[in-house]
């Protein structure tokens, strides 16, 4: 590796980006990650009451837990499914402890690049170091480091309410009504903001099916709230297909709650609805309008769960090689795109599935999936494993990538945004689940 003096720079103290430094640590490996937030976790925080579907023992990566109990550090119980808020204060607060002075809070990366060279210089990139430009409350500083390891993650970076992947013109004027979190509905504050109105869903995954579980009980308390759910697909199905099957007991969990919860009458359902415009009406309430011309009136909130996209704005001086549907890389990018495959199946990756034309550059955690979902911590710290293996010079060790990830029993692949044809994705390849669990990857 060129300037082994220098250290490799982590963005993001949250569960990849804390995994990649215990990695380091364990390989003697100077390093220093940077976090924006003061704390470790910053975005976990802003979840903090959801409850993980993945439980304590699928959370903590192996080497980080090892340099923790060196410290004193009690594992909390395997099979128990914490909360993003205990997760941060059981597990990633003491593992950013633990690793000291090598985490710097309150230092926001805003740009990467080879020093003093743009994008378009050729000579001598390959040789030159990566200057990493932070800001934090003292100014801007330049950090000199050996490699890069982007695990900003995409929490920053919500999908719009607008069908087309931009914000629905009205959009923007509406944001006091809109949402792109899961509400905290335990809070009173956050009960009385929902209780009682009229309350539009948007979104078919996870988080949207927490927030109708919630709002469904809501409407138990309240018999004038009302709450409509935005599908644009076709039906609902695909939503709740193979929650009996899912290996994730929560995750399976979840999707059968969320069904009752729509079915007990509690939830008005709006198919093949695509938002096209945001309109405030006299009285404030907001009127959706659909791309197919279906319009809801009389909207007072909406919680728009639509999924996230990184941010790539500080890597404009990166040579970077992306799938241009995913943002993914490339590489990476035909093993968890979900026009291909939606069994929430991910092959086994590491190092060279996320390498990039910058050598010692490397996307890792959620950022690495681009806009693609159903991404599992487990991916992420194997990321690492392999990524800081291949930084240490442990090429064996890099190319040895072994995971094998719970599927979600959901089976979909390409052809099923307008309507509900299965689609003949990997999920119907019975080599699949074998593949996983040799720990080889697919042909292509």
């Amino acid at each position: 590796m060129q300037h082994p003096d220098l250290p490799v720079i982590v963005i993001g103290a949250g569960p990849a980006g804390l995994a990649a430094a215990a990695q380091l640590r364990s390989r003697e490996m100077s390093f220093l990650v940077l976090e924006a937030g003061p704390v470790a976790g910053s975005a976990v925080r802003e979840w903090s009451h959801v409850r993980l579907f993945s439980p304590w023992s699928e959370l903590i990566d192996s080497t980080a837990a090892t340099l923790l109990e060196s410290n004193g550090w009690t594992r909390p119980q395997g099979d128990q499914y914490p909360t993003g808020g205990a997760w941060v204060d059981d597990y990633l607060q003491p593992l950013a402890d633990a690793l000291g002075g090598s985490v710097r809070f309150g230092t926001r990366a805003v740009g990467v690049a080879k020093r003093g060279r743009d994008r378009l210089v050729d000579s001598g990139r390959d040789q030159e170091s990566f200057t990493v430009h932070v800001e934090t409350a003292s100014g801007e500083q330049l950090i000199s480091a050996r490699a890069v390891i982007d695990a900003s993650g995409t929490w920053g970076g919500p999908n719009p309410l607008g069908g087309d992947g931009l914000p629905a013109p009205g959009e923007r004027a509406g944001a006091d009504r809109i949402t792109y979190r899961i509400p905290d509905l335990g809070d009173p504050a956050t009960r009385a903001r929902y209780a009682g109105r009229h309350v539009v869903v948007a979104g078919t995954g996870a988080s949207a099916k927490g927030a109708l579980i919630g709002l469904a009980k809501l409407v138990e308390e309240d018999r004038s709230t009302r709450i409509s759910w935005l599908v644009r697909r076709a039906s609902v199905g695909a939503a709740f297909e193979g929650s009996d099957d899912d290996e994730l007991a929560e995750r399976g969990a979840l999707g059968k709650s969320a069904k009752q919860a729509v079915e007990s009458g509690a939830v008005h359902t709006l198919n093949s609805f695509r938002t096209a415009t945001v309109d405030r009406a006299a009285d404030g309430t907001l009127t959706l309008t659909s791309v197919d011309g279906q319009v809801l009136e009389g909207v007072d909130e909406v919680i728009a769960l639509t999924g996230f996209r990184p941010d790539l704005s500080m890597l404009s001086e990166i040579r970077l090689d992306l799938d241009p549907v995913l943002d993914a890389p490339r590489q990476l990018a035909p093993l968890i795109d979900p026009n291909v495959h939606s069994c929430g199946t991910v092959y086994p990756h590491g190092a060279k599935e996320l390498a990039q034309p910058e050598a010692g550059f490397y996307l890792a955690g959620m950022k690495s999936y681009g806009r693609a979902t159903s991404f599992l911590s487990l991916t992420g710290f194997e990321q690492t494993r392999s990524i800081v293996a291949e930084l240490a010079g442990d090429h064996e060790a890099s190319a040895r990538v072994e995971l094998t990830l719970p599927e979600t029993g959901v089976c979909g692949g390409s052809g099923t945004f307008d309507d509900d044809a299965g689609g003949g994705g990997c999920c119907g390849s019975p080599a699949v689940p074998q593949l996983l669990a040799l720990g080889t990857r697919p042909p292509r």
